[in-house]
């Protein structure tokens, strides 16, 4: 079953759902891009690692604490031991941070002679997005990949966190950004609504080179299809990330459409 939504399905948003998808995505891009790019190239998926502190709200609750009371040494009153008690301490069950690691999968195509990386492509995750160490190391890497004449696509297919450094910034719901090497610092910037198809977008190789064609749109399609999303995803409920109320209306009307059940169904 294919996802309602003509675009960027917004449940696929969720922070439940997203890393399946990421995950997806990335393997069906080097399986596109692969043999278009044969045999002068060769795609190659690499992968950063990440140490993040877990929230934490499931480990709230009452602490246990215990009293221990510490003899000191006795002393003798007209004859007879006292025992002289010491301040009282108090031992008590603290939470310390939880830290996770995070493997974010992504891809370089490579000079098949060389092993020269021509170009990186990123499928930005919420990690990315938000004020952190996670984005700081992003946004170090960006920095590097734009210093030099390697090509970047930047995949942004979420609404949450804030978006990419560049200017102008146009307003928009998912943006794809197209960094040719030879161009900079002028790129091509895909933005489109949750209401659009995702744009095709050309994978830059070397100057004068025929470029590579990425259906983002189609594969996401593919990915969905086949990992029967349609079975995780309710839309009764509105999506984890909520829409702005038009668009809030148009995808219930969308969904009543196609016959799935929409945000107000009984």
């Amino acid at each position: 079953m294919p996802s309602p939504f003509p675009g960027m399905d917004p449940y696929l948003e969720g922070r439940n759902i997203w890393p399946d998808v990421h995950s997806a995505l990335i393997v069906a891009i080097r399986d596109v891009l692969a043999p278009q790019v044969a045999p002068a190239y060769y795609v190659a998926i690499e992968e950063r690692t990440y140490i993040i502190e877990e929230e934490m709200e499931g480990f709230v609750g009452r602490p246990d604490a215990a009293i221990i009371a510490v003899p000191s040494n006795a002393e003798s009153y007209g004859g007879r031991r006292k025992e002289q008690q010491s301040p009282t301490f108090i031992a008590q069950t603290v939470n310390l941070p939880l830290f996770e690691k995070v493997r974010e999968g992504y891809l370089e195509i490579h000079d098949a002679r060389t092993h020269a990386v021509v170009t990186v492509i990123e499928v930005l995750s919420p990690s990315n997005k938000a004020p952190g160490a996670e984005r700081d190391e992003y946004e170090s890497k960006r920095r590097q990949v734009l210093a030099t004449l390697t090509n970047l696509v930047e995949i942004d297919l979420l609404r949450a966190g804030e978006p990419m450094e560049m200017q102008p910034l146009l307003k928009s719901d998912y943006r794809i950004l197209v960094r040719a090497g030879w161009e900079r610092p002028r790129a091509r910037l895909y933005a489109f609504s949750v209401r659009q198809p995702i744009p095709d977008l050309p994978v830059p190789l070397r100057y004068g080179e025929k470029e590579a064609v990425l259906a983002v749109g189609k594969l996401l399609s593919e990915i969905y299809d086949r990992a029967r999303y349609d079975i995780r995803l309710n839309y009764r409920q509105p999506p984890e990330i909520l829409l702005s109320s038009e668009d809030s209306a148009w995808a219930d009307e969308l969904l009543r459409a196609k016959g799935v059940p929409g945000t107000d169904a009984p």
